[in-house]
């Protein structure tokens, strides 16, 4: 069970469109819901509060778990993962059809650690594009 209260989840997910805040997927059409993620993990202070959560699918939530940053594989230099709250998410990925491609060593950092475009979330945006709800607006 969930400590985030119901009406606090509710904000997070209208915020983010119904999408997860990382990779861009929707929660319409997945049979696992969508996790909120403590952008600042609370095992380093973070907060249960709207200016530090995010939606986040199963798998990036997963992945993600506690870490703020991960290696940059251009480079190995380790660099902060990316925060939904603090950054644009189109200064750091931008979208080649169903693929998320990063534009900096967040960006690079970030879509390797949390496997961003693993196989079955290729496989889940082309379907969403051929039913028009894909990329996101």
């Amino acid at each position: 069970m969930s400590d985030i209260p119901a009406v606090l989840r509710e904000e997070v997910v209208l915020r983010a469109g119904n999408r997860c805040e990382y990779c861009g997927l929707s929660q319409a059409g997945q049979e696992a819901a969508c996790h909120v993620d403590h952008v600042v993990p609370r095992v380093a202070g973070g907060p249960t509060d709207v200016r530090n959560l995010a939606l986040a699918c199963v798998s990036c939530s997963l992945r993600k778990w506690a870490r703020r940053s991960a290696p940059d594989p251009a480079t190995g230099e380790v660099v902060p993962l990316f925060s939904p709250r603090d950054q644009v998410w189109a200064d750091y990925f931008q979208w080649n059809g169903a693929v998320v491609v990063p534009l900096t060593p967040t960006g690079r950092a970030t879509v390797a650690a949390l496997a961003m475009n693993r196989s079955l979330a290729l496989a889940i945006r082309s379907e969403e594009a051929e039913r028009g709800r894909h990329p996101p607006p």
